[in-house]
Parts: structure tokens; sequence; C-alpha cells
């Protein structure tokens, strides 16, 4: 019996809980690694509210994220005591997840901490560094350098916000954050914003092109504020779609695209190859500092996961949660 958070649905409904699991519950995988740390995502807190779809199968424990160490391996590829990294691949959707202090998983979906991190820097990143990491690496591979002008940054003060304007910024980008909580406009120029918008300019239905202004925006938002952002980025520049916080629908024109030449580039984090998956996290060892660490995060324990979700999906709950699964 280990301890972790339980998703179920029954004749009662709907309902999440931290409560004692069997070892039976795991599903099946190559290797089964004690859980050091978590975190909560956007999603996570969507699965364990039920407030949409995510969860596949039941009983599920959810957390995309985690990191642990190796106890039992049946792949050639990782040995006990190997810590071990988890991002995506369903996990916490249809195959148990780590908020919970074990799990049993495939080794293709592993990678090795990397050395310049602890396990609970690594969570700290977790699916919301590494996906700002793809989508600062997609406007890169699209051309889009610090000197072709202003990066928009949506959802600013979400976790993917926070980590993609401090590693802009320590790229050199101009980074301008969108955040629908202004009197968070400081902690966000401690990350490194030059300025800081109200959401409110950007969520409404607007016209299908606006004034040049941004050569790049990573959006975590979708609907209106993703279709605002491209009408106004400039000619040639790169949006990196990777959220969908204000919603999936995308009424959107044409225009910007044939006329401006800009390119909306789908940000996938759950499925994507190992082979990004290291470059990513590679990228962020080089790029990151410690500091930054202590600016991004705040720790809970198991016990506070079910209330600290519904505080996410209300907004408010300010840059990343790591979720310690081993405190009493």
């Amino acid at each position: 019996m280990f301890k972790g958070i339980l998703i179920n649905k029954d004749e009662q409904g709907y309902h999440a809980a931290l409560q004692n699991i069997d070892d039976n519950t795991l599903p099946e995988g190559d290797v089964s690694v004690n859980v050091l740390y978590s975190t909560l995502n956007y999603k996570d807190g969507l699965a364990i509210t039920g407030n949409a779809p995510v969860v596949r199968a039941f009983p599920m424990i959810p957390g995309i994220d985690l990191v642990g160490v190796v106890e039992h391996s049946n792949s050639s590829q990782f040995n006990i005591g190997d810590i071990v990294i988890q991002n995506g691949f369903g996990v916490g959707e249809n195959h148990c997840g780590g908020l919970a202090q074990k799990a049993r998983l495939k080794s293709e979906w592993l990678i090795r901490l990397p050395n310049a991190f602890t396990a609970k820097q690594s969570m700290i990143i977790g699916t919301a560094g590494y996906t700002a990491m793809l989508s600062v690496i997609a406007l890169e591979k699209n051309g889009v350098t610090a000197d072709k002008g202003e990066i928009l940054v949506t959802g600013a003060n979400g976790g993917v916000g926070s980590f993609a304007i401090s590693i802009l910024a320590k790229l050199g980008f101009t980074v301008v954050a969108s955040t629908g909580r202004m009197e968070e406009a400081s902690y966000l120029k401690s990350l490194g914003a030059s300025d800081v918008i109200h959401r409110d300019t950007l969520s409404n239905p607007g016209k299908p092109l606006t004034k040049e202004r941004w050569a790049g925006v990573i959006d975590s938002v979708g609907s209106h504020t993703l279709v605002n952002a491209c009408a106004s980025t400039k000619y040639g520049g790169t949006i990196a779609a990777c959220g969908l916080a204000q919603g999936m629908d995308f009424p959107a024109s044409v225009a910007p695209f044939i006329l401006r030449g800009i390119t909306l580039a789908g940000i996938d984090s759950v499925m994507r190859p190992i082979a990004d998956r290291k470059e990513a996290w590679q990228r962020l060892a080089d790029i990151l500092e410690p500091s930054v660490f202590d600016d991004i995060a705040k720790e809970i324990k198991l016990a506070e996961v079910v209330e600290t979700a519904n505080q996410l999906l209300a907004g408010k709950v300010r840059g990343r949660v790591v979720v310690d699964v081993q405190a009493d």
C-alpha cells in the first residue's frame, strides 16, 4: 500500500481524494519508481476536478509529471537507483501518474534526471517549463531572433508563461507579458518581462488584421487571445500555440497567414519523441539559473492537492506547484 490521489467515477459521481492505494492498482510497466516529487499542472487540475474529460480510465492516479528513484527495472536502459523523469505520454490520463508515492511506467517514456538539476528542481520545471522550452525552440527554428522585436507571452502568471518569460529573457529577447492579474506585474518583471499588459486587450473578438507588433508569440491561452496575437504578429513571425486556458476554439481569419506570412506552430508536449525531450531538457540546463526556482514555485503535500487544484483552475495560483509526495 502507498499514499496517493485516486480519481474514481461510480454511482456516487466523479471524485478525487487522498487515500491508501493497493500496489495492484498500478498498470503494467517495465520500470517501478519510488516517486519523490510530482507537480500540479492545468491538465491535472482538470483531471482532479472533473471539469474536462481528461481521465480516460478509472480508477486513475493523476499527475502528468514525476521524478523518482527506480526501485525495479526489467529494462536494460535503467538500473535500480537511477533517478528518472516522466512527462506526458498519457500518464495521469490513461495510465496512473505521479501524484502518489509509487508509479509503474514504460521505460521508453523516461529520461534520466539531468545533472544540472535536483529532483525538486526538475519538477519545478516539469511539463510547464519543458513546454515553454519547446515553444522557444519552435520560435528559434522559424527564424525568430532577439533583434526582430518583442515577444508576447500570454497566460504569463501560469507555469508555462512564467518559464517562457525567464527563458526568453535569458536569451536576450524583449518580452511582453499578458495577464489578468496586473497586481502580479512586479513578479513578471522580476522574471524578465519588460512590459506587462492586461489580457483584456487580447481576449475579446478583434479584427482579422491589426497593427504589427510581435516578432513571436508563446500562447498558452487559445481562443480569441490566440486569434488576436496572430492578427498583430509581424510579417514572417511565428506563434507557438501550446495551451487552451481560454478555450479550444480558434475563430480566426486566414488574413495574417496569407498577407503577412506568419507561422502558427503547434506545440505537443505529450507524445514528443525522446530526442526532442532530451534536447529541451539540455537547453533548460544550459539556460536556467538556480535563482529562477525560488521565484516560480511553491511546494505542497499530497493532502493539499485537491484544494490547490480548484484554486489553480480559478486562476488563484501563481507560477508552479511542486508536490512532495513523501511528506507527511
